[in-house]
């Protein structure tokens, strides 16, 4: 059998739409192949949910592929080009060391891109080598499909392949390639870019492709990018919302690492917080915490003032009119992420209905798990389950009369405290990737080749809302240290 043959039955199905955009939008090139290509793990209910052959990515052929070394028929592979905010500071940006292969059109029509991670250099990779190693690219293997399971919407991994060759950064690492599915990869940073280096028809061309693309029940009348700034404005409050809920921290949320789509995006030195506190920051070079929990809503309000100013020319032929619909769409995010977030709120606190205090009775749980640094998603969970002695609050006076006022709170619904506490295991996980398991599955395929404990950990938070006793060492939190925890970009 040859290596086509292999590949038309691994079931690939590319559609190229990007490609068909003009060319400053991205540079054609082929991966860079690699020594010795290795599949480490593969996603097999993904690939089955695209339309893929697992058996057939799993073979040789198809590790060739998933690590770049073979290209797939139809496949058009490419490197998009963005620019974008890094830590408030603009620059030109692009795909350094990823290829999009082109756009799998699975079984029900739907079309996603499928992206190679750490596939080589690019006219957009600067001083960098275009290569990825082995500990982020499992992490965002395993952030992203727990951030799936969570319900949030989210890039996803299909696989990652081993390279056979070593990379440096402050040490000789193994190499690897990630496999990313996505919506898409347009980015606010691929506006910006567009705005900042093409013309009026370019910006046009790219605003109607990303309505068509993620936003086809949007019409074609004049009002069109308008819409298109308030559909993404109305996603990203979405999203962000439920980042908060569950304790998840982006940890470099600049305008390039946010989506249009409103999927979770660049999984870098991500994290979830434990003992709830809205400074908390994990990232290596987040030095001011510009990106801390606490400041994410405002964050994706200032990104998305930056998108809308990309639009102007688009939203009014008269600036000041233009700049004023800008303004006015922007202005809804937070009232938008706070409906969105109290919402989810009282879901984790088991109540259908809404009243004035809700939010003070929020406020002064988040105020009392601040001071007594108790554990975000453990808390939540120990309410689930009636079990307010499990948390870090229990005994004091405060708490005591909080738990009074919120029992008193669901007695006034009409539904029964049975249907409540099912709401509030909906809506609470039992795990979340707690960042000492997570290093703990990397240290041992890293160090040990030995991917038993991260193929365990992510079978555990594939089911976040089980609540099995048999699983309950994962909601343990982590032993005090002195040491903060901290998380690294993996460039």
């Amino acid at each position: 059998m040859t290596g086509i043959k292999a590949m038309n039955k691994t079931g690939w199905n590319f559609d190229n739409s990007y490609a068909r955009l003009p060319q400053l939008f991205y540079s054609k090139l082929n991966p860079t192949p690699v020594r010795s290509p290795e599949l480490i793990i593969l996603n097999d209910s993904l690939a089955e949910s695209l339309g893929l052959n697992v058996q057939a990515l799993k073979s040789e052929d198809g590790a060739k592929v998933l690590a770049g070394n073979r290209i797939p028929e139809g496949a058009l592979p490419l490197a998009q080009a963005y620019a974008g905010h890094q830590f408030g500071h603009f620059t030109m940006l692009g795909d350094g060391r990823a290829l999009l292969l082109g756009e799998q059109i699975n079984p029900r029509g739907e079309r996603f891109d499928i992206q190679l991670k750490g596939a080589g250099k690019t006219p957009f990779s600067r001083r960098g080598d275009g290569r990825a190693v082995i500990g982020p690219m499992l992490r965002e293997y395993i952030i992203s499909e727990a951030m799936h399971a969570l319900g949030i919407p989210t890039t996803r991994s299909l696989a990652v392949a081993g390279t056979g060759e070593p990379v440096i950064r402050e040490t000789e690492q193994p190499g690897a390639i990630l496999t990313r599915v996505a919506a898409s990869h347009l980015r606010i940073g691929t506006f910006q870019f567009v705005s900042k280096w093409g013309s009026a028809q370019d910006l046009a061309t790219l605003a109607d492709y990303t309505l068509q693309r993620h936003f086809p029940e949007i019409g074609a009348d004049e009002n069109r990018y308008l819409h298109l700034l308030q559909e993404v404005i109305k996603r990203q409050a979405e999203l962000i919302a439920k980042w908060q809920l569950v304790g998840f921290i982006h940890g470099v949320m600049n305008t390039d690492n946010m989506a249009l789509s409103g999927e979770t995006i660049d999984y870098g030195p991500c994290a979830f917080m434990d003992a709830y506190d809205p400074a908390t920051v994990f990232s290596s070079i987040d030095v001011q915490g510009r990106y801390a929990y606490g400041n994410q809503p405002y964050i994706a309000a200032w990104n998305l003032a930056r998108f809308a100013e990309t639009l102007l020319p688009l939203l009014n032929d008269d600036e000041a009119q233009a700049v004023k619909m800008a303004e006015d769409a922007i202005s809804n995010f937070s009232e938008l992420y706070h409906h969105n977030w109290l919402a989810g709120m009282r879901a984790k606190l088991g109540m259908f209905d809404e009243e004035p205090e809700d939010e003070t009775l929020i406020e002064d749980l988040l105020g009392m798990m601040q001071k007594h640094r108790a554990d975000y998603t453990n808390t939540f969970r120990a309410l689930t389950f009636d079990k307010p002695e499990e948390t870090a609050l229990y005994g004091t006076s405060d708490f005591t009369q909080w738990l009074e006022k919120w029992r008193a709170r669901l007695d006034r619904q009409e539904q029964p405290k049975a249907s409540s506490h099912q709401l509030m295991r909906s809506s609470n996980p039992a795990w979340i990737p707690r960042n000492h398991r997570v290093e703990e599955a990397l240290e041992a395929a890293e160090e040990q080749g030995d991917y038993s404990v991260m193929e365990k950990l992510l079978q555990v938070l594939s089911s976040p809302f089980e609540h099995s006793p048999e699983h309950a060492e994962y909601c343990t939190a982590p032993a005090p240290s002195t040491r903060p925890y901290r998380t690294f970009c993996g460039t």
